[in-house]
């Protein structure tokens, strides 16, 4: 027997599954001996960081920058985005670049940090590559050149 039931219901239910592949959740729920399942499409936007290896090896060189990479990526790996303004929801100081780019730079370790990454929505997945990373006085530098916009040291 299927009955439609609405988001609000599904709270309440067992979770049976989750389909990465099609974004969908698949809930159960018994009610007064009536089975009910529920299959939710869930508008979740898979970002890609390419290449993490780029930010270890920095923190390597650059012992002190470990908190603040740590909280980034922890930031990342829960954020869900669908524009570029999504990206300023996550990140309060972050920067879009102009110039048609698609670059964003962050301030990282109370800005003491700049990383300069491009980004690409497809259709169930943002990739993010970085571009450039270094100290805030370097980045001052990259900006006064006008660099910002094309740099690509990874």
């Amino acid at each position: 027997m299927e009955v439609g039931l609405s988001y609000k219901d599904a709270f309440v239910c067992s979770l049976l599954a989750v389909d990465p592949i099609q974004f969908k959740v698949i809930c159960y729920k018994s009610l007064q001996n009536v089975n009910f399942c529920f299959i939710f499409d869930v508008n979740y936007m898979k970002i890609r960081l390419i290449k993490k290896q780029t930010i270890e090896n920095y923190i390597k060189s650059n012992a002190q920058s470990l908190s603040g990479f740590e909280t980034w990526l922890a930031i990342i790996k829960y954020s869900d985005w669908n524009d570029p303004l999504d990206i300023i929801k996550s990140f309060n100081s972050a920067d879009i670049l102009g110039n048609s780019t698609n670059r964003v730079v962050f301030n990282i370790g109370g800005n003491k940090y700049r990383m300069i990454c491009s980004y690409h929505f497809g259709k169930s997945m943002i990739h993010v590559f970085i571009c450039w990373i270094g100290t805030h006085s370097k980045y001052d530098e990259l900006c006064d050149k006008e660099l910002q916009y094309t740099v690509n040291d990874y």
